[in-house]
């Protein structure tokens, strides 16, 4: 296993820890923070705890869709360009 291997997978989890502990502070735990407590600086509007999660889901399986309907549309014109060169 290479270094750069190592060390794309540590920051992968580096990042994956951060971004899990971010979102679950700001999600579950900000509300039980007083409203005039300066850690609410640190974090957007509460709204956007549950609208950008959504929005990513979409945006994901969007791109799910479209890649497995590129797939299945490629796969269909090869099988037909098959079948042609075998019937002539």
């Amino acid at each position: 296993m290479a270094l750069s291997d190592k060390l794309l997978g540590g920051t992968m989890l580096l990042t994956a820890i951060f971004v899990f502990t971010y979102y679950t502070t700001w999600s579950i735990l900000l509300p039980f923070f007083d409203t005039s407590s300066p850690i609410h600086g640190y974090f957007p509007a509460r709204e956007w705890a549950v609208r950008l999660p959504a929005f990513i889901l979409v945006v994901g399986l969007s791109g799910i869709g479209f890649f497995v309907g590129c797939t299945v549309i490629r796969e269909r014109k090869r099988k037909a360009q098959k079948a042609k060169l075998r019937a002539a």
